[in-house]
């Protein structure tokens, strides 16, 4: 069976990219935890960054690859954190330090209208590292942020991050319901019926 890699070497994200694309003729496989496939991410979109970590993947793996950049992009903030989610109040700095700083810059912002916020996943598949047409998939999962934190599940800004037709925070679901809702989820679909025809030629 065919391999291709995954720019990441997270075990959470590859269990669930493995589950939602099985069935396809292909195992997807982790990149190495070595300094060599780390790559700065000098994109200014998540699909521009999604790309560059794919292209590097493919180029040090001689595999196809697939790669993906998520954050979550807050109207009443201008967008941020958007691509800097992950190290928004800085570098090492941690998934509470992030939310911290989100609820304290929101703080100003009392409607839930004005708190409206969008996770986003890009997911893309590059067929080599020359190839100059990736198959792209973007999810979004649109809610609000809370004033304070609610849940212990999850990770990241899951606790306080609202569903409005659910009314609970990320960190409150079920793992199915989550999966089902979640950016991630909703771009991993789109991903596989890309890739069923890409396989299908």
């Amino acid at each position: 069976m065919d391999k291709v890699i995954l720019a990441s070497g997270n075990q959470g994200k590859l269990l669930e990219l493995q589950d939602i694309l099985s069935g396809l003729p292909f195992e997807l496989v982790p990149q190495p935890t070595t300094h060599e496939y780390e790559i700065e991410e000098t994109g200014t979109t998540f699909v521009e960054n999604a790309i560059i970590k794919a292209r590097h993947a493919a180029k040090l793996s001689g595999m196809p690859a697939i790669a993906d950049d998520s954050g979550l992009v807050i109207k009443s903030l201008n967008g941020e954190p958007g691509i800097k989610t992950a190290r928004y109040a800085g570098v090492g700095c941690s998934p509470q330090d992030n939310m911290d700083l989100i609820l304290k810059r929101l703080n100003p912002f009392e409607k839930r209208s004005q708190r409206k916020a969008t996770f986003v996943c890009a997911l893309v598949y590059l067929r080599s590292a020359a190839d100059p047409l990736p198959v792209i998939a973007v999810g979004q999962w649109h809610g609000a942020i809370t004033r304070e934190k609610h849940g212990d599940a999850g990770f990241g800004y899951d606790p306080v991050f609202w569903d409005f037709k659910h009314k609970l925070t990320a960190a409150q679901m079920p793992k199915q319901l989550k999966t089902q809702l979640s950016h991630r989820g909703k771009a991993c679909r789109k991903l596989k019926k890309k890739l069923v025809k890409v396989w299908d030629k």
